[in-house]
């Protein structure tokens, strides 16, 4: 009674995430571990970077490994991250430390033809496919880069822009002050990389002859971001980032609010979206919301569909949502009612709203902050399963789901 799982063909699912830095800045705290091992608040830090890749759909994630590449491959194996979303995890060890861009041109002939690519020890919080869906608007580029606007850019290098393409890069700023700094989410086109020495510098020799031919550019982004490469950072990371990751929620009935209500909607043919329901559920993932799907398919109980037909319906969903650089975190339904025709599922059950079941079932499995969540729903049904959960509610009866979330500050 979960969401299937998204497998759009050509959408970009692949991560790469560079973890083989020594990590000198930290002295001893990496004397016995590489930085994207080191415990925050309890939990690898490599943790939160898988936790956000799977929620947003990468389901073929690769660890660029060398120092202490032992402990990434035991990190790897049987990992439940990976389990929780389906999600393959592979490592790929330098034969000798080969430097950022030798790591990733050691693991090509693993790479599909358009990846993510990440550091290792830092976080930025952002929609990630937003950034896969920039490729589209610049079929020239060999990488995208993901950029953030820092109050002080005197520990990075400062991108310089004409419109969204990269012309230069300031390696060390002037004086203290505010920059676009590279956050170290990169979306990169495998053939860019072909040809490139076996040990090499991403930042210091890959990028700045790509940029001389005018094939990198950046998009901005305004989320949180924290680089654990220093001590200060490391300490900080401690409480923001476990803090950061109990995120609000919005919580979406289907039928009514997402798309129009032809009574038991089962198949891709029957099933038309409410004007902005896209758009919303982008700019909620845009806003750093989880968004939850709850819905009752009594269609099911009824026999005018399978949880199989559901299952592809539901798949779809996400690959609309996909091409507009946007997902739903996780989906609850409820294929019960207790005038079922199908003997199976003709029953009372907990999850079936007004009962709160299917939305305390979400709690129980995301970090979610309830106090700043809401419930979005076009039936009093919905409304009080929302109500018994402790959500603020919204009764959505217009048009427009985008001008409604617009006019209830909701967005």
């Amino acid at each position: 009674m979960t969401r299937a799982v998204d497998a759009r063909p050509g959408a970009v699912r692949q991560a790469m995430i560079l973890c083989g830095g020594f990590g000198t800045r930290l002295g001893a705290l990496t004397a016995a571990a590489p930085k994207p091992l080191l415990p925050v608040a309890g939990e690898p830090f490599l943790d939160v970077l898988l936790f956000e890749l799977g929620r947003h759909g990468f389901t073929d994630v690769v660890l660029l490994a060398s120092f202490y590449s032992e402990k990434i491959r035991s990190y790897a194996a049987d990992n439940p991250i990976a389990r929780r979303f389906g999600m393959t995890l592979r490592v790929s060890i330098e034969p000798e430390q080969a430097g950022t861009g030798g790591a990733v041109v050691h693991a090509l002939a693993e790479a599909q033809e358009t990846f993510l690519l990440l550091n290792g020890d830092s976080w930025f919080d952002f929609n990630l496919l937003s950034l896969t869906l920039a490729a589209s608007c610049h079929s020239d580029a060999a990488m995208i880069l993901s950029l953030r606007r820092v109050p002080d850019a005197s520990r990075y290098g400062v991108a310089v822009l004409e419109g969204a393409r990269i012309t230069a890069f300031l390696q060390r700023p002037p004086a203290p002050g505010p920059g676009l700094v590279n956050a170290g989410v990169y979306l990169v086109r495998r053939d860019a990389l072909t040809g490139l020495p076996a040990s090499c510098s991403l930042e210091q020799d890959v990028l700045p002859g790509l940029v001389a031919e005018g094939r990198v550019f950046g998009r901005a982004y305004d989320g949180y971001f924290l680089d654990i490469g220093v001590p200060e950072s490391y300490a900080r990371a401690q409480t923001e980032i476990p803090a950061r990751r109990r995120r609000a929620a919005a919580f979406l009935d289907r039928d009514g609010v997402l798309n129009h209500d032809h009574r038991y909607v089962g198949s891709i043919d029957r099933f038309d979206w409410i004007d902005g329901a896209r758009e919303t559920i982008r700019g909620l993932n845009d806003a750093g919301f989880f968004v939850f799907i709850i819905t009752n398919q009594a269609g099911i109980a009824r026999g005018f569909y399978t949880e199989a037909d559901l299952a592809a319906l539901t798949g779809w969903m996400q690959d609309e949502l996909n091409a507009v650089g946007a997902h739903f975190d996780d989906l609850r339904f409820c294929p019960y009612h207790p005038d079922g025709t199908v003997e199976t599922y003709k029953a009372v059950h907990a999850w079936r709203k007004p009962k709160p079941g299917m939305i305390l079932d979400l709690m129980t499995h995301w970090e979610i902050d309830r106090a700043r969540s809401f419930l979005v729903g076009d039936q009093e049904s919905d409304l009080a399963a929302g109500r018994a959960a402790g959500l603020a509610v919204h009764h959505f009866v217009a048009d427009d789901l985008l001008a409604f979330m617009r006019q209830s500050n909701l967005l």
